[in-house]
């Protein structure tokens, strides 16, 4: 994935420039002098920089992990169990991987929604029609929890941050409800990235490799405890809004998320429940769906989840 052609063009436009600042350095007209050195002088930095920061992007997205992050040697061979959690939670990728945000999820065109030409970017077909058929279970479990795409590469705004908690029997239950999935077509476009793309991500990010999941992660029994409740709050990724230590962040809209370690403890379990229920807050206030997504979650989680949460976020030491 290297835009030779734009890197050449970048360079070739920085040496342009830099050749323009020794030829005004030259001229014996004072103005036209000091105009051409700082013009010039400002377009050869804009354009060196410009190029270092795209080969670093470059280099970032062709960086191969596949010996950092090895891929398991596992057959799924999924009980109706996990089949169906593996349905629920589907849903929660329905947001990038669905153009409507419903299933099936047939791929999503991110080009479209940024008015940067930046290459080509979808977030994939993840039916058996997309490339998935040809990508073993190990490598699908590996891309959802370590964000490595099959080649080695990391893949790019695939939040394996958030679903890196993911125990062995859950995510095994996704990786089979994806195969089990109607085939839809068409599959969706390989990722490529220009020289502008590959210079937003030496700049900003966006490459969202976890480190590799060497040993067995297994699923904390189903319980009405804190523990429990802790793995409830990694899969539903409350740490995405809330922040790493659930004190407050930002939603998915920029609009400020509350400190859970500071709201909570103040709430009775049955308004907790209330609230991810029906969206009513204690005091009369409504959720809004946009910003908190209680539809969505509540659709998935059981009592038993949202009680065990409950105690998880209930027990946590308010802090700042």
């Amino acid at each position: 994935m290297i835009d030779f052609i734009g890197l050449a063009i970048v360079l070739l436009l920085a040496v342009a420039f830099g050749y323009l600042v020794k030829r005004a350095w030259g001229s014996k007209n004072k103005i036209l002098k000091w105009v051409g050195v700082i013009g010039a002088g400002l377009l050869t930095l804009v354009f060196a920089a410009a190029f270092i920061g795209a080969l670093v992007g470059t280099m970032r997205l062709n960086q191969n992990f596949n010996a950092s992050n090895p891929v398991s040697n596992v057959t799924i061979q999924a009980t109706p169990e996990q089949l169906a959690f593996g349905a629920k939670y589907a849903k929660f990728c329905a947001g990038c991987h669905s153009g409507n945000q419903q299933l099936p999820l047939s791929g999503n065109n991110f080009g479209a929604e940024i008015p940067i030409p930046f290459g080509t970017l979808y977030a994939p077909n993840l039916t058996p029609a997309g490339n998935i058929k040809d990508w073993t279970d190990g490598e699908v479990i590996r891309a959802i929890r370590e964000g490595v795409h099959k080649s080695g590469r990391a893949l790019i705004i695939m939040p394996s941050n958030e679903f890196h908690a993911l125990s062995d029997e859950d995510v095994q239950g996704l990786v089979a409800y994806l195969r089990s999935q109607p085939a839809v077509e068409p599959n969706t476009p390989p990722t490529s990235m220009n020289v502008i793309g590959a210079l937003l991500l030496g700049a900003t990010g966006g490459l969202t490799r976890q480190p590799a999941i060497t040993q067995p992660a297994p699923k904390p029994a189903v319980a009405v405890n804190a523990e429990y409740g802790k793995y409830v709050s990694e899969i539903l990724v409350c740490r995405a809004c809330h922040g790493e230590k659930l004190t407050g962040g930002a939603g998915f809209d920029g609009s400020p998320a509350p400190n859970l370690t500071e709201v909570i403890p103040q709430w009775t379990e049955e308004q907790f429940l209330t609230a991810f229920r029906t969206g009513a807050l204690p005091g009369g206030a409504m959720l809004d769906n946009a910003k908190m997504p209680y539809k969505e979650f509540s659709e998935f989680a059981t009592d038993t989840d949202l009680k065990a949460l409950y105690l998880y976020l209930h027990g946590l030491t308010p802090s700042k």
